[in-house]
């Protein structure tokens, strides 16, 4: 099959209505939970859009970037964004994003699949977790602790191109004391600043390996993104939170058991 063909089966599929809705789910996801939604952009362009798994990591990088942008902005107007937070945790995170994306070139695509199948089943545990109370009066952060989670997230996102939500929104909560809502602009801010250092490599490690990017399918995933993102955002005080994050888990443990038996089947 040559290029032309493959272009064209792509783009078939990208335009598959189930594809469509996995797009549109991933903005809904973000824009009920603050977190989530990214780290099913991987699982999508792999699986639903036929994506070689070295592109669909930096082609999620891009439309994760992209739709927190868009998604903070209302957060922003609102005044619902710690910007100095921001600057904390993404600072560091930045710096471990390149990292993360440098790094992602010593290792087979078999190794990130594996690695983002595990952090699913984390992602999962974290949405299982009942709630946990934000103290009255949350301890003063120590800026170490916050550098550490910055750059750790960083290097998740960089290296198997997640938002990494999940992770920096208890932490805005727990760590650094913000009201939920706060923690969700924050995040978002936060995601998009790291996806873009990530990608700023990532896309370098492609090019070297002889990849590309599909900017029409990144186009398409990020209008449905952003749109997800308004419907979620608007559904968000009429749902039950927990329960929404308690099932999200649950489709995460299926999602995640999938993604590993079909890499490490093949091992």
């Amino acid at each position: 099959m040559g290029r032309r063909e493959i272009a064209e089966s792509r783009y078939r599929r990208a335009v598959h209505p189930l594809a469509w809705l996995g797009g549109v789910l991933i903005g809904v996801t973000l824009g009920l939970l603050g977190s989530g939604g990214s780290i099913l952009t991987v699982p999508i362009l792999v699986y639903l859009v036929g994506e070689p798994q070295k592109t669909a990591i930096v082609e999620s990088l891009v439309i994760v970037g992209l739709i927190a942008a868009g998604g903070v902005v209302p957060y922003a107007r609102k005044g619902l964004v710690a910007w100095h937070t921001v600057v904390a945790y993404a600072a560091p995170g930045m710096m471990g994003s390149y990292a993360g994306a440098w790094l992602a070139h010593f290792v087979s695509a078999t190794v990130q699949l594996t690695a983002f199948g595990v952090l699913m089943l984390m992602a999962a545990a974290l949405m299982l977790k009942p709630p946990t109370l934000t103290p009255a009066d949350p301890p003063r952060p120590v800026p170490w602790q916050v550098a550490a989670q910055g750059l750790t997230i960083g290097l998740l996102t960089g290296f198997l191109g997640v938002g990494g939500g999940f992770l920096i929104v208890p932490c805005l909560v727990l760590v650094a004391g913000l009201p939920m809502h706060v923690a969700v602009g924050t995040s978002l801010a936060t995601i998009a600043f790291n996806s873009a250092a990530g990608f700023t490599k990532s896309v370098q490690v492609l090019h070297s390996l002889g990849g590309r990017i599909h900017w029409p399918v990144v186009t398409l995933f990020t209008a449905l993104g952003l749109a997800g993102m308004l419907a979620g955002s608007a559904l968000a005080g009429r749902l039950e939170h927990s329960q929404l994050k308690r099932g999200f888990g649950l489709f995460l443990v299926v999602t995640a058991c999938y993604i590993l038996w079909r890499t490490l089947g093949g091992m």
